[in-house]
């Protein structure tokens, strides 16, 4: 099992910056594959960026790229989710999700076993 908690949301004007995190616990955090997902209201849920449990490959929705960055520090069990130039179309619950051990990294949401409760970014215009 892994339990996943996210943090960093919040209210910020457009343009401004914010950073997500992700604390695992459970299994081996440094062999997971790990996954950043967002929801809009009315919308499904979408890919956003997804790093590989050495830290390669990384890959973006192309919604993000230039504006996000994701990163891990394996030693303390964390993901981030650095987001700049932010839009008010970024609104969203912002999901941290883990995939598989030793697995690959994925774009796919049915790829991913684990969870977190998600954390609220809302863009003001």
């Amino acid at each position: 099992q892994v339990q996943l908690v996210e943090s960093g949301g919040g209210l910020v004007q457009a343009g401004g910056s914010l950073r997500l995190s992700c604390v695992a616990s459970g299994r081996t955090f440094s062999n997971l594959p790990m996954g950043w997902f967002r929801q809009a209201p009315g919308k499904e849920r979408e890919f956003v960026a997804a790093i590989g449990w050495i830290g390669t490959p990384i890959y973006y929705a192309d919604s993000g790229k230039g504006r996000f960055t994701i990163s891990r520090d394996n030693a303390k069990n964390t993901v981030y989710l650095q987001m700049q130039s932010l839009k008010s179309e970024d609104t969203a619950v912002y999901y941290c999700a883990a995939g598989q051990y030793l697995g690959g990294t994925s774009s796919r949401d049915s790829l991913y076993d684990y969870w977190g409760q998600g954390t609220q970014v809302t863009v003001s215009s």
